[in-house]
Order: structure tokens, then C-alpha cells, then sequence
């Protein structure tokens, strides 16, 4: 499933876009400052992301312009209630994909997302490869050879983020705000089970990667001939 950030400081207006992505089989990370969302764009494996200029703590745009330089090429719409052409403009400057003035109708908004979601991006491999494991987000499987298991949701956004890290580290919170999203309340133990399911599949399938606690660190993707 794919997983969008938005940076929107108008709480009503943040959520109504997070209720239509949802709808959309999206899933929608708020974030109403720059330096938040700097933080989980370095944490979390997004496909896309919808930027307003006007946030607290500066033009949205400067966060656009600081991935670009380091070279993300995530898609990105920006949003903003600034419509003369000069602004669009300085928009696409910066290295948006898109650009949406405000008010906006919902199901415009959607249709573009979907349409950014669409375009090939440079920064993600659609099926993440570690190791003897590949993932097939489209199917929901995590495969090795020719053996696959079916992961949820959760499993799936989990896995991602582990195997897009190739053996480094990923720390408890950034897996519980893959799994279910940086807003939601999850309960102290979700992130146990679901570890435990993967590592369960991971035996049926025959692969050699384990998921180690490495304490204080986080979890991460292990070789069994590194694994301790």
C-alpha cells in the first residue's frame, strides 16, 4: 500500500485530505511543521508526499528544495492558497511535480496523488530486494525462491522499511510508525506480534534472513551467518 506524507498546518483541512486518501487505499502521514516531517522523510520509506507553503515554522517549499539538493526525487504536489502564476512557478522551481491552488475539490486532489503515485521514482525499488528475500508490495508476499507468504498491512509497511535499510538498523518507534501510521495509538505489544508473524514466515519460506534485536539500537535484517 502506498504511504504519503502531508505537510498541512490547518488541522480540518489536513484531516478531510487524510479521510480522502484513506478512502483512495492511501495512507496519510500528518505533519504540520517542516522539521517533523524532515525528520520521518530520513525514517520512512514514502512514495509520495503534498506540501503547503505556509506552515509554522517556514514556506514548505524549503523543505522540497533540501531533498532536492540531496537528491530525493520523491513526487510531490504543493499545495497553497497563493495562485498567481509567479508562485506556481516558484513552485515548480523548487522541484514540485505538481501544483494545487486552494480551495481544491477532494477528488481532484485524490486523482493527482494517484497520479504521482503512478510515475517510476528513482529512489525506491518497486520490489525491494535483501538478501534471498524480495517483496512484492502490489501482491502483499514476501517471497524467497519460489516460496511466498501473504504479509498484512502492517507486516508489509514493516518489512519495508527493514529491508530498504539492508542490514542497518530501524528503531522501535520508526517501526510501530510504519506499521501503523505516526498519529495512530498502537497498543505496547503490537509491534511484537507482528515481528514475531514475519519471523514465522520467514522459517515457512526458507529464507536465511533474520529480524535480530539489536538492543538500544532497533531491529534489523540479519544473514544467519551474522545473526546472533
Amino acid at each position: 500500500m502506498n504511504r504519503v506524507l502531508l505537510l498541512e498546518d490547518h488541522e480540518r483541512l489536513a484531516r478531510l485530505i487524510g479521510e480522502g486518501l484513506s478512502n483512495a487505499g492511501v495512507v496519510v502521514d500528518v505533519f504540520c511543521r517542516i522539521d517533523h516531517a524532515m525528520v520521518a522523510i530520513s525514517q520512512m520509506p514514502y512514495q509520495a508526499m503534498i506540501i503547503d507553503r505556509g506552515v509554522p515554522d517556514g514556506d514548505g517549499l524549503s523543505l522540497l528544495q533540501t531533498l532536492r539538493a540531496n537528491g530525493n526525487a520523491m513526487p510531490c504536489l504543493v499545495l497553497t492558497a497563493r495562485n498567481a502564476l509567479n508562485d506556481r512557478v516558484e513552485g515548480l522551481d523548487a522541484g514540485a511535480d505538481d501544483y494545487l491552488a486552494k480551495p481544491f475539490a477532494m477528488e481532484e486532489l485524490v486523482a493527482r496523488v494517484k497520479a504521482l503515485l503512478r510515475r517510476p521514482s528513482e529512489s525506491r525499488s518497486l520490489e525491494p530486494r535483501c538478501g534471498d528475500l524480495v517483496l512484492r508490495p502490489s501482491s502483499s508476499l514476501l517471497c524467497c525462491n519460489d516460496r511466498c507468504e501473504i504479509l498484512a498491512q502492517a507486516e508489509m509497511q514493516i518489512m519495508l522499511s527493514l529491508m530498504r535499510k539492508h542490514g542497518e538498523p530501524v528503531r522501535h518507534r520508526v517501526l510501530e510508525a510504519a506499521g501503523w501510521g505516526f498519529s495512530e495509538a498502537v497498543t505496547p505489544n503490537a509491534l511484537d506480534v507482528a515481528l514475531h508473524r514475519i519471523r514465522r514466515k520467514l522459517q515457512v519460506i526458507g529464507s536465511q534472513q533474520r529480524i535480530v534485536n539489536l538492543r538500544g539500537v532497533g531491529y534489523a535484517l540479519q544473514d544467519d551467518g551474522t545473526a546472533e
